[in-house]
């Protein structure tokens, strides 16, 4: 089985790249259309490692264009296995990963977008962001007391301050993209009801104990802000530069694909390749090669 327009449009059908119209209600967490077993949609996140490699190093190669995956979502959604799995086939000397958690004291006295934008991808870089500058018009407006510690001049926290963040956000994306980053954004879409299944199963089986925090279950409390939240960013940043891709999560195999479709799928629109070596440079490179060969003879004449 190869990939091809059935994979990419498995992702095409939950790519937003107009957020106006947008309803999350229209979104199944638990979809899997396009797919009719766990083992193809195995396969094709197999084949899509492989052809990451090869598009990855071209993007190396050609040092033109990086590309920024931001990774939104509710705890238990995935997040940190589907980076694991859709990139596993990744050289890391290109692939930088950050995982944004509470700011620090630093960070709070800068303004929001500071902090993540000191770790952009280079050009010829794939960058990862495990929640990111989003997580201002989510966690941010979920729990308003954070916004208080930001100090920010009292006058400035309006009415409209998340759309004013929306529309920072948006000129910083359309900034970069003018700039040769190209970013795709996913908000991995679980069900309150899976979300549940997986802490009880974090609980019950000891090797996962570890992942469990209070803090999630206290914040699953918030589950329907936190809805509220997640539509009116998309609603206020999808954009056709820079669009979102609502991935079902309720089934892990499924998000996967759809999140491997989805990234190469937009490397391969960049039209990637090696670069060619023109006239001088293969001259001197002929040059480099006669050098070599004739201190090999050199050598193995003295050796006789």
């Amino acid at each position: 089985m190869k990939i091809g327009k059935k994979t990419f449009k498995l992702a095409d059908a939950y790519r937003v790249n107009h957020g106006k119209s947008f309803r999350l209600k229209d979104f199944d967490p638990a979809a899997t259309r396009g797919l009719h077993s766990r083992e193809e949609a195995i396969a094709m996140v197999q084949q899509s490692i492989a052809m990451l490699q090869d598009l990855q190093e071209k993007l190396y190669a050609q040092d033109e264009w990086s590309l920024l995956l931001i990774f939104q979502a509710m705890d238990a959604a995935g997040k940190d296995g589907v980076i694991k799995h859709v990139m596993s086939g990744v050289n890391p000397q290109a692939c930088q990963v950050y995982s944004f958690k509470q700011p620090s004291t630093e960070e709070l006295d800068h303004d929001f977008l500071w902090r993540t934008n000191k770790c952009l991808p280079e050009r010829g870089r794939i960058g990862i962001f495990n929640r990111s500058y989003y997580e201002e018009v989510l966690v941010v407006r979920v729990h308003p007391e954070f916004l208080h510690k930001q100090h920010l001049p009292q006058h400035l926290i309006g009415k409209k301050i998340w759309q004013e963040r929306f529309e920072d956000i948006r000129n910083l994306e359309s900034h970069l993209t003018r700039n040769g980053t190209v970013i795709r954004k996913f908000f991995l879409n679980v069900s309150k009801d899976e979300q549940k299944r997986r802490f009880l199963q974090r609980l019950d089986e000891p090797e996962k104990n570890w992942k469990f925090s209070e803090a999630d279950v206290r914040e699953r409390e918030c589950w329907p802000d936190y809805m509220h939240a997640y539509e009116e960013m998309i609603q206020g940043t999808a954009t056709p530069d820079a669009p979102w891709y609502v991935v079902p999560a309720d089934h892990k195999w499924y998000m996967h694909t759809v999140v491997s479709s989805a990234i190469i799928e937009t490397l391969e629109s960049l039209d990637l390749a090696l670069p060619k070596v023109d006239r001088e440079r293969r001259k001197e490179l002929d040059a480099a090669r006669a050098a070599l060969e004739k201190n090999s003879k050199a050598q193995q004449k003295h050796r006789g």
